[in-house]
């Protein structure tokens, strides 16, 4: 997955959960942050970050943050990217994939070849490479590993797929100390016969892509 014109700024604050602002050059510039999450150990006063020019010229804000730096380690934050880096990868090893299925009362994110359900989540939340998810209570996110699970006994197969926006990832794990409800559907997604699966990706301010499988750690 390919960005277009991307630059680097300095990030300066956050008044809210969809705008940033940054210093770019001598200006001061408010941009769209493309990830509703808390993302505080990312967008911290001084940090490098990048962005990419927008191409609506009627848009409020000119710029999307997509990345930023932490402590030397790149980490994409775009939270569009896990699902476009995923069919892009899916497509090389299914021949039917259908995005935004309608199940229960979810939509999940891909069906593949007609009988496997995946549900894709983003993770950008790492602390000496060992990456957790989530950053902030998600009642959809155990929603869906419960919609998961009702596929399984319904007959299809199932996979929570967990896209890791940094490269060098070490371990995946549920965040059980923000949400043990999620930790714990994950584990009993697992016991009922859903896939977990996490990858790490190789990533630069320009760009995304599937990389590795991660040790899953539950």
């Amino acid at each position: 997955m390919q960005y277009g014109c991307v630059v680097p700024a300095v990030f300066l604050s956050r008044p809210n959960r969809f705008i940033a602002r940054v210093q770019l050059g001598e200006q001061t510039v408010e941009c769209h942050v493309k990830n509703t999450g808390r993302c505080r150990e990312l967008l911290v006063p001084g940090a490098t970050v990048y962005l990419e020019r927008g191409t609506n010229p009627n848009r409020r804000t000119a710029w999307d943050l997509i990345a930023a730096d932490k402590g030397g380690k790149l980490i994409n934050m775009d939270a569009q990217a896990p699902n476009r880096v995923f069919a892009q990868w899916a497509r090389e090893r299914w021949a039917d994939i259908r995005p935004e299925v309608r199940y229960g009362r979810s939509r999940l994110d891909f069906c593949l070849d007609g009988h496997h359900l995946v549900e894709v989540k983003g993770v950008t939340l790492e602390q000496d490479g060992r990456c957790r998810f989530p950053d902030a209570p998600t009642e959809r996110g155990t929603r869906h590993l419960h919609e998961l699970i009702r596929a399984v006994e319904e007959g299809y197969q199932a996979t929570a797929f967990f896209v890791i926006q940094m490269e060098n990832a070490l371990d995946f794990a549920p965040n059980d100390d923000t949400d043990p409800a999620f930790g714990q559907a994950l584990r009993q997604a697992a016991r009922a016969g859903v896939e977990i699966a996490a990858y790490s990706c190789r990533v630069t301010p320009g760009s995304i892509e599937m990389d590795r499988p991660v040790p899953v750690l539950l």
